[in-house]
């Protein structure tokens, strides 16, 4: 029986059964690729949606909204592309019902803000791990600081990224649900700790892919800064050059899990 703790986040149920089950919401399997494209990126959502690359094949709904699950090629195979929006919670929901439906490998790509301002704005952070300060995480997995990326995964990555001559920084980052609450103390620890980046899906993307023995992992490009006692948001630069490129390197990187 489960014994309760003084902090609920950290009672973790062994059992592998829920009362609500993915299948009993999206039954069927083999219906979609194996692969699939989690893309933070609204405006290249749109942009490839305009250009005919992406094609909608199907919609996953909540008492909220929709979400449009598109399906782009890629030298002749088939890939899944979602937008989940932003949080670890619907990224991990949305993989928890696509995979019963058959798509088990998944690469996600977005901006993350940079824990130092040698990070370019644009410059790819491949996280091998992320410390677990979010919550969907501790559902999935014991408590620990850290959930490591599919070591499939980050090696899909790597290898693409050095294919094409991509520079990249292979490092931690640092997951939280409240980016309202990075604090400069906060920042500092992480930065001590080894995390280049802070973003908001990681962990969680990283604990169900753990949980369930599918392959995950992600491709983040350094966004703003939060390094100082001052936000530097970076407006300035235009990263409309970086989305779409780092959406067709995870679709690559993806297929060669």
């Amino acid at each position: 029986m489960l014994k309760k703790n003084k902090f609920p986040i950290l009672e973790f149920d062994t059992d592998r059964n829920a009362v609500i089950a993915p299948a009993m919401l999206r039954p069927g399997k083999g219906r979609f690729p194996t692969h699939g494209v989690l893309c933070y990126q609204g405006d290249t959502m749109r942009r490839l949606k305009r250009a005919g690359k992406i094609k909608e094949i199907y919609r996953l709904t909540n008492i909220c909204t929709e979400y449009p699950v598109y399906e782009a090629a890629f030298k002749g195979r088939k890939v899944l592309v979602v937008n989940p929006y932003v949080s670890a919670t619907m990224s991990v929901a949305m993989i928890e019902e696509l995979a019963v439906a058959g798509c088990v490998n998944w690469i996600s790509c977005g901006s993350a803000g940079v824990l130092s301002p040698e990070l370019s704005v644009g410059h790819l952070i491949v996280p091998k791990s992320a410390v677990r300060d979010e919550g969907t995480s501790y559902h999935y997995l014991r408590p620990s600081r850290e959930v490591a990326a599919s070591p499939r995964a980050v090696k899909a990555i790597k290898a693409t990224l050095d294919k094409h001559g991509v520079p990249y920084l292979l490092s931690k980052t640092w997951t939280t649900d409240a980016f309202y609450r990075e604090t400069p103390d906060k920042v500092a620890l992480r930065r001590k700790e080894g995390c280049a980046a802070v973003d908001m899906e990681a962990a969680g993307v990283f604990a169900v892919a753990k949980f369930r023995g599918y392959q995950a992992g992600t491709i983040l490009y350094g966004a703003d800064d939060v390094s100082g006692k001052d936000w530097d948001p970076r407006r300035e630069h235009d990263r409309g050059y970086i989305h779409e490129r780092i959406f067709w390197l995870a679709v690559e990187a993806c297929l060669a899990i």
